[in-house]
């Protein structure tokens, strides 16, 4: 039986799909999301979100921004939800500070964002003199936890999660990092090669990525 790890607990489809697939399944969260309270008082003509946690931090002042840019469809699906106009979406933060300084350098920009935000985004905007104000909403708290054996795959949602269970496990030679996306997979690259990459950044591409993988490794046998 193929033994997965999840650094995240997954919706109950997704963690169902990987049962139907023959894997056993753990899941713990890796990171705790401690929002800050945070008033949005006036109205933000241009709003920059990377992560669904900072939409989250400030739901109940979504109505006070007129237009967003964002990173992943999750988070993308989020704002839409709340109503909100997204103007512009992308794979990863690199992405969309290209978009950003190509299309949009004469905007001036609020970033909502956590405490361990990666520089990607802001060093483009500031090497580009787009003016953008930072507003940390939230803030990311590991939560490690010992496993006392190798899982055959692990999935990872964040750098922060990496950090957190590499704090007090390791990779077996043979374990498999599934990654969400490339900025995730630079975190886990520390600590092996075997690494698998969504080809979105969802959740659920990642649990298809899980399932396809293993599905070819032991069709070979």
């Amino acid at each position: 039986m193929v033994h997965i790890l999840s650094t995240k607990i997954i919706p109950n489809d997704q963690k169902e799909r990987l049962l139907h697939a023959g894997m056993h399944v753990v899941g713990y969260n890796a990171i705790r999301v401690q929002p800050i309270t945070v008033d949005v008082k006036e109205v933000v003509p241009y709003a920059i979100f990377t992560s669904k946690n900072a939409v989250k931090a400030i739901e109940k002042d979504l109505h006070r921004i007129a237009k967003t840019f964002c990173v992943g469809t999750e988070t993308q699906k989020l704002l839409v939800a709340n109503e909100c106009d997204v103007v512009a979406t992308a794979p990863n933060a690199a992405a969309l500070a290209h978009i950003l300084v190509t299309e949009y350098q004469s905007l001036s920009f609020v970033f909502f964002c956590g405490n361990n935000r990666r520089d990607e985004l802001p060093s483009v905007l500031r090497d580009h003199q787009v003016l953008f104000q930072e507003k940390i909403v939230y803030h990311t708290r590991p939560c490690p936890k010992e496993f006392h054996r190798i899982f055959d795959g692990v999935l990872f949602f964040s750098p922060s999660a990496v950090h957190s269970y590499m704090a007090c496990n390791s990779m077996g030679e043979q374990t498999v990092a599934f990654c969400i996306g490339a900025t995730t997979a630079r975190a886990v690259r520390k600590y092996t090669d075997n690494i698998v990459i969504a080809n979105t950044p969802t959740v659920s591409n990642v649990v298809v990525q899980v399932v396809k993988y293993f599905d070819k490794r032991y069709d070979k046998k």
